[in-house]
């Protein structure tokens, strides 16, 4: 074995057109950029988004509305899923732990007490807020509330 019968694995290389690698490779030259621009030239990127100095989709696009930054998103429990919780486990008093080892809620969530449903038991509810409805029906039912 010597350097004149020496060549390269079987599927080790690719039958394709290598860019950049002078005239005699067929794709010399420019090396398939063009002439001039900045797509020709080395380095060059654009931004995300960029559609050539046309006005890009996301500023074509209308803004509507306002979204405001402090809003506090509440994950709602309704009363006939207490009454539920009740029935199932007897319990006597339902907080941010029981409701999230039951998976009604996660751990960073606000929970607000919503009025569907009827509670018939006799609970002591512990969340962040509640309704004017969820309100009256839970102390209708002699429970009490505790806001968080």
């Amino acid at each position: 074995m010597n350097l004149s019968n020496l060549k390269p694995a079987e599927g080790s290389t690719k039958n394709r057109k290598r860019i950049g690698r002078g005239t005699g490779s067929g794709r010399g030259g420019t090396s398939t950029r063009g002439h001039k621009g900045a797509g020709s030239r080395s380095g060059t990127s654009t931004k995300v988004g960029f559609e050539g100095g046309q006005m890009p989709l996301q500023r074509r696009v209308p803004k509507v509305g306002f979204k405001n930054p402090n809003r506090v998103e509440y994950v709602g429990v309704n009363l006939d899923v207490l009454q539920a919780l009740t029935e199932k486990f007897t319990l006597t008093s339902v907080d941010f732990d029981i409701l999230k080892e039951h998976g009604l809620v996660s751990r960073n969530d606000v929970v607000k007490i919503l009025g569907r449903g009827e509670l018939k038991a006799k609970l002591e509810v512990k969340a962040h807020a509640f309704t004017a409805t969820a309100q009256k029906a839970i102390e209708a039912a002699g429970g009490t509330i505790v806001k968080l």
